[in-house]
């Protein structure tokens, strides 16, 4: 940003070099074309975007024009009053910060998948878990997320539970039972 600020000036500089060099009347005829170029160019954009280098070239040379011509130019004194209002308050306001801190896309991933594995699982459950994990949340930011991702509470996510559900559950508990057993001949007792 200020490399090109001191670039703009070293090639204003070197301009104002060429210019002693030569003739007042090759200046007064490129005075003129100069001055037909912004009539057009004021006619075809009446509103230019300016950066802030052109800003400031413009507020540092605009002093040096005659009161007469400082009335038609694109700076006035206005904007640059405008445009040192605009910087100041830049610089001394504080971000509008209302309420609490956005919450994080990876605790958001932890709150739905919590909810969604442990059906059964309130807003005070997964706020503990959480806070075991290290992460503290409070329970009506977790109602909130879930409430976007249009997840019901607990009692009513547990309700409905689909037979691929039911026997994805009931199969970890049947292959722990046998369905064979073996009499010991020595104890005769059932292994």
């Amino acid at each position: 940003m200020w490399l090109r600020l001191l670039y703009l000036i070293f090639v204003q500089l070197s301009e104002w070099l060429v210019l002693l060099s030569r003739s007042s009347a090759s200046k007064d005829i490129e005075l003129l074309v100069l001055r037909h170029e912004v009539a057009v160019l004021r006619r075809t954009n009446s509103h230019p975007r300016l950066d802030w280098a052109d800003r400031t070239v413009l507020a540092a040379f605009v002093r040096q024009l005659p009161s007469l011509l400082r009335r038609h130019r694109l700076v006035t004194p206005g904007t640059i009053l405008r445009w040192h209002r605009r910087l100041v308050t830049k610089k001394w306001t504080y971000p509008n910060r209302t309420g609490r801190p956005p919450i994080d896309d990876t605790i958001i991933v932890l709150i739905t998948r919590m909810a969604q594995e442990n059906t059964s699982w309130g807003y005070r459950r997964i706020q503990g878990e959480l806070l075991n994990l290290g992460y503290r949340v409070a329970a009506s930011t977790i109602r909130r997320v879930l409430q976007r991702l249009r997840i019901p509470p607990a009692p009513h996510r547990d309700a409905d539970t689909s037979w691929r559900q039911f026997l994805r559950t009931q199969v970890t508990t049947l292959l722990a039972c046998d369905f064979f057993h073996v009499d010991c001949a020595v104890t005769l007792k059932r292994v």
